[in-house]
């Protein structure tokens, strides 16, 4: 029936009473079981409003999508201005489809109204596609009352799972929320879906790994389909250890976690940071903390124990077996550390057991100085040797004195403290004419063997002579005057300087009072006492720069020191008289030593009063004491006792016996 001709009987149908009814035309297919005038009733009510609640009392799938909102019907735009006869008129016969679709043909339905608008590769889809009994699973196609099944409107759901559960390349592992990581454009790639934020993220080279590679492995164990490909495994997988999906290169050799050295950049990438080489039997040290581990052990850990009793296993012999001992056992260790060769722990103690003690400024030498690197005499490979032949100082050391001392070694002079660090040998010296005593071994040597000698003769300069240490040893200055000039020329009697002079010091003389009597005035009593510038003025000259009135014989200034120069050689040349001219008509003019010894001068140790005056003491007056008769007077030089005249009468002395006794 043409659509006009339906839509005029259907408002005639709903403008007629409904006793006054005649069908306008016989039902559709679904609806024959209404056909009758007295079945009128089930679709048309008594108004136009009715028929949506009498439709829904058949289709209920309906009545449920618009209570739940869901779908074209529950869509009030779409909806608006219709009734259910707008879209679904009928006594068209019994082929008619029942639906008058409003856009045209249901592939015309923007199918955004039915509230799912298609997307990506639904575009493409024919309706039939979807709208099949297959996939009417939801609540709506329970209540629908087309019991034995087939193709629908209603009753499909908007989950993935609704439609693809059997094409789930998951089977089911991975939940029914497709779209968190898939398009609905395509199944591949599923640019949703981020690794990370799973329980296993993808690190290094694992993001470079293709999936099929981790979820289709044979070690999986999947059974291939009817085409014979397997299916991807996606849950459970096993990734709690390396070993689950790597086989183990080192079978096993080395214990612990692959990740102790191996990183996800890749295999042939190690971080050993996480390895505790101390757990093995060689714990790495100093500069082993930086070899890479491929050094030892290889690409991909090919040997995995490597040998490491002895350093020259993996190091070379620089030394060219000329070790301390002097063979090939002697081990490394023994002057070298792990943290580098240089610069050897051999200590200068150690080397005090060699042939050659360091001492001095040898301690402070660089060990290269010595053992210098050159070509080895059997390989030619550059060497440091350490057992070196050493002849004395001249095997290191040039001779600075031109051969003048060839004869002997270095060090009974020098001290290894340096060259200029002189010692020299006393006795050996004293092998010579001139013997280094008292001052003279203070001196240093340059003052007589160097090449200026102030005050002295120059001796022979040049290389040839002198050296280039500049030291000339054989000198010919060996007596006193040679170097010193004589203060006492045509004064003194000695052949040399030592009979009164010693080597310490010029001042005071060494001349004794024994030496002093073969002079012609020996030292007795208080004369030992007194120093021999009281008698001899000529030793009041002053000092000179060069020590004790002495001078080199060079001086431009030389005092004179006359020894001959004293005051005499009796009292009275040194001694004042205390008595005056009292003892001036005395035979021996008042000689002092007549009652006086040079040990002292007080008392009158020599004078014999019975014999040397007029007045013998005798009887009484012997006791009398000599100031009861020799009275003291004042005189301008001060007191002086009066012992000439003196009276000697016994009534100069003693009174009358009228008078009584003095």
């Amino acid at each position: 029936m043409p659509r006009a001709a339906w839509l005029l009987a259907l408002l005639a149908l709903a403008a007629a009473p409904l006793g006054a009814q005649i069908s306008p035309g016989p039902l559709a297919r679904a609806h024959q079981s209404l056909e009758g005038p007295t079945k009128c009733g089930s679709c048309h009510g008594p108004s136009a409003e009715a028929m949506p609640r009498l439709c829904q009392n058949c289709h209920r799938e309906v009545g449920w999508l618009v209570s739940a909102r869901r779908g074209l019907h529950a869509n009030p735009r779409a909806m608006a201005g219709r009734t259910c006869g707008s879209c679904h008129p009928d006594h068209a016969g019994r082929e008619f489809d029942l639906i008058a679709w409003p856009s045209g043909s249901p592939e015309r339905l923007d199918h955004r109204e039915a509230g799912w608008p298609l997307e990506g590769g639904h575009r493409e889809a024919a309706c039939a596609d979807c709208h099949t009994a297959a996939f009417r699973t939801g609540p709506a196609a329970v209540l629908s009352p087309r019991k034995t099944g087939g193709a629908g409107w209603t009753g499909l759901e908007t989950t993935c799972v609704s439609c693809h559960r059997q094409d789930d390349p998951h089977a089911n592992a991975l939940g029914t929320d497709c779209a968190r990581c898939h398009e609905v454009g395509d199944w591949s790639p599923a640019p949703g879906f981020d690794h990370g934020d799973s329980r296993y993220p993808l690190t290094g080279a694992h993001r470079e790994v293709d999936c099929d590679q981790c979820h289709r492995a044979s070690s999986l164990g999947i059974a291939p389909g009817p085409d014979g490909t397997r299916a991807a495994r996606y849950r459970p997988l096993r990734f709690a250890d390396c070993a689950d999906c790597h086989a183990d290169p080192h079978r096993g050799r080395l214990q612990g976690e692959c990740s102790s050295c191996h990183v996800t950049r890749g295999f042939d990438v190690l971080d050993t940071r996480g390895f505790n080489h101390a757990s093995t039997r060689f714990p790495l040290l100093g500069k082993h903390r930086s070899t890479g581990c491929e050094a030892c052990h290889g690409r991909a850990m090919a040997t995995p124990r490597p040998a490491f009793g002895r350093c020259a296993t993996c190091h070379a012999d620089v030394h060219g077996e000329t070790t301390a001992r002097g063979d090939s056992t002697s081990d490394c260790a023994a002057c070298h550390r792990e943290q580098g060769f240089r610069p050897a722990t051999y200590t200068v103690a150690q080397h005090a057991n060699t042939g050659f003690p360091l001492g001095g400024k040898h301690e402070t030498v660089r060990c290269a100085a010595c053992h210098v690197a050159g070509a080895s005499p059997t390989t030619g490979d550059t060497i440091v040797p350490l057992r070196l032949a050493v002849a004395g100082c001249v095997t290191c050391h040039a001779d600075p004195h031109a051969g003048q001392v060839a004869d002997r070694r270095c060090d009974v002079c020098h001290a290894d403290a340096g060259w200029s660090a002189i010692r020299p040998d006393s006795a050996a010296h004293a092998a010579t004419a001139l013997p280094l005593e008292g001052a003279h071994a203070t001196i240093s040597c340059a003052r007589c063997h160097g090449p200026e000698r102030p005050g002295l003769p120059a001796l022979p300069s040049g290389a040839s002579v002198a050296g280039t240490g500049g030291v000339v040893f054989r000198i010919p200055e060996v007596r006193c005057a040679a170097c010193h000039g004589d203060p006492h020329p045509a004064t003194t009697t000695a052949a040399d300087c030592a009979a009164c002079h010693g080597s310490a010091s010029f001042r005071p003389a060494q001349l004794g009072v024994a030496e002093h009597a073969t002079y012609g005035f020996a030292l007795d009593g208080g004369h030992r006492a007194v120093p021999c510038v009281e008698c001899h003025t000529g030793l009041a000259a002053p000092a000179t720069a060069t020590g004790a009135g002495w001078s080199l014989v060079g001086a431009t200034s030389r005092p004179r020191i006359d020894l001959h120069a004293v005051r005499g050689t009796t009292c009275a040349a040194c001694h004042d008289s205390p008595h005056g001219g009292q003892f001036a008509a005395r035979p021996d003019g008042g000689a002092c030593d007549a009652c006086h010894v040079s040990a002292t001068f007080a008392g009158t140790l020599r004078f014999d009063h019975d014999r040397g005056s007029a007045f013998p003491l005798a009887g009484a007056h012997a006791s009398v004491a000599c100031d009861r008769c020799h009275r003291t007077e004042s005189t301008p030089d001060g007191p002086r006792t009066v012992y000439r005249p003196v009276p000697h009468r016994c009534e100069d002395c003693h009174a009358t016996s009228s008078g009584g006794t003095r």
